[in-house]
């Protein structure tokens, strides 16, 4: 069979495409990838945890606001967790679903930078706390050491997160936090005499002798000295000590008044009867904050929660090194060889306003930041949309959270919703009274 002819070059120009006149000029920049859809807003059901120094039955704020039918006068409310961990999860009010599982299956939700940075996961835990009375002297492991504790005692140490956290005080609230100066150190052994025997004379001596100007390195391994001196000590010294130290303050509160810190261990004494936590108060800072104030705190920073109620804030952890104040599993001797050993009063944070009616609190940690949004009745306040998720509870008053025109939901005391990355919320209030949230959402300056 004989080849066809060749088209003719007509035929052959009329099939082909027209010629595309070539621009000269750069092409245009990539679009930025669209943001995920925005999607409902859920709402949360939350666990109470039932840790011994709690407030109990009604007067516990946790318990309010968890919504507990008839609490028991006689039981702790101590903590409403809102989050992933697997010690407390949240779960999808209206079918159960975890949020954690419900995340793993829409991880637009978080935010391709949230996601790609924490695993697909929160990196934040958000709680209420009512405080009666003191939790234990403690501190929280950085990465490093939260990895190698989880390893080694993964029963005691749950998780292999680090967990920096922040307190706003929703009540009066009281705290110890961080070393004190050396000149505070040096009055507290003048006063004290019932330490001195604790720590032995050699080390008093030169904390006595040292000035503030004094190396830092030298002034840091004397008071880690001292410290783990009196928290080794035995029981028995410990609880001869304490005695003198009670029947001594009785005696003189007769003819003086005492100092805070003073009556600050008569208090703790009622409440730990010979725990050695109860004069290592005295090397701490004793804070008091007022409602709106907060106390953020950094890993391997002593610290101690006393009396109040507070919104927490932290990384999703739940790891705590104790040693003092508790009945508790106490590990002295990591505590003792984890903490920085600073010397300084802890900065208090009182928000900053980021818009009308919404303050920010903006601790040093990617993980989380805490607003505190305030909407008088009849007002509409717009939270504007965020690259990453955010989880709001109400406190006070009743209103709506809005994230479209369609899907407006009733907000009232107690409520918890998740809020997915990107979305607009619509907060108003319909009560006489002002509706008071607290959102949670990773920190601001991760994004930026």
């Amino acid at each position: 069979m004989e080849d066809p002819p060749p088209p003719e070059p007509e035929a052959v120009a009329a099939a082909a495409p027209p010629r595309e006149e070539v621009d000269p000029s750069p092409p245009p920049p990539p679009l930025p990838p669209p943001a995920p859809p925005r999607q409902r807003l859920l709402r949360l059901s939350c666990a109470v945890q039932h840790y011994e120094w709690g407030r109990r039955g009604g007067a516990s704020l946790v318990a309010r606001l968890a919504g507990v039918p008839d609490p028991d006068p006689t039981r702790p409310y101590a903590e409403l967790w809102m989050g992933t961990h697997p010690s407390g999860p949240s779960t999808l009010l209206h079918d159960g679903t975890l949020l954690g599982n419900w995340l793993a299956r829409n991880p637009d939700a978080l935010g391709p930078a949230v996601a790609a940075r924490w695993g697909g996961d929160l990196p934040f835990l958000f709680k209420v706390l009512s405080v009666a009375k003191a939790l234990s002297i403690q501190a929280h492991p950085d990465k490093k050491l939260a990895e190698v504790l989880h390893a080694l005692r993964p029963s005691t140490y749950k998780d292999s997160n680090h967990k920096p956290e922040m307190a706003i005080a929703v009540t009066e609230f009281r705290a110890i936090c961080g070393f004190v100066g050396i000149e505070e150190l040096k009055d507290i052994l003048r006063t004290v005499p019932e330490i001195d025997g604790l720590i032995g004379h050699e080390v008093c001596g030169k904390i006595m002798s040292m000035k503030e100007c004094d190396g830092g390195n030298e002034v840091k391994s004397s008071l880690q000295a001292a410290f783990a001196k009196l928290m080794t000590a035995s029981r028995d010294m410990v609880s001869e000590a304490l005695a003198k130290l009670i029947k001594r303050l009785n005696t003189e509160s007769k003819i003086r008044t005492l100092t805070e810190k003073e009556q600050l261990v008569l208090s703790l004494e009622r409440q730990y009867q010979e725990d050695v936590g109860v004069l290592a108060v005295l090397f701490f800072n004793y804070v008091k904050l007022s409602p709106g104030e907060a106390l953020y705190i950094g890993a391997n920073e002593p610290h101690a929660y006393l009396s109040g109620e507070c919104i927490e804030c932290m990384a999703t952890s739940d790891n705590v090194v104790r040693a003092g104040l508790t009945p508790k599993y106490r590990d002295v001797q990591t505590l003792c060889s984890m903490l920085t050993y600073r010397q300084i009063f802890p900065e208090i944070l009182r928000g900053t306003p980021v818009q009308p009616y919404v303050r920010r609190y903006t601790p040093p940690f990617d993980e989380f930041e805490v607003d505190c949004c305030l909407v008088p009745p009849g007002e509409v306040v717009v939270i504007s949309p965020v690259p990453g998720p955010s989880i709001f509870i109400v406190m006070t008053g009743e209103g709506e959270a809005q994230v479209d025109s369609m899907s407006g939901e009733k907000a009232k005391e107690g409520d918890v919703f998740f809020i997915p990355a990107y979305t607009e919320v619509k907060l108003s209030s319909c009560g006489p009274e002002f509706m008071q949230l607290y959102r949670a959402g990773v920190n601001s300056r991760f994004f930026s």
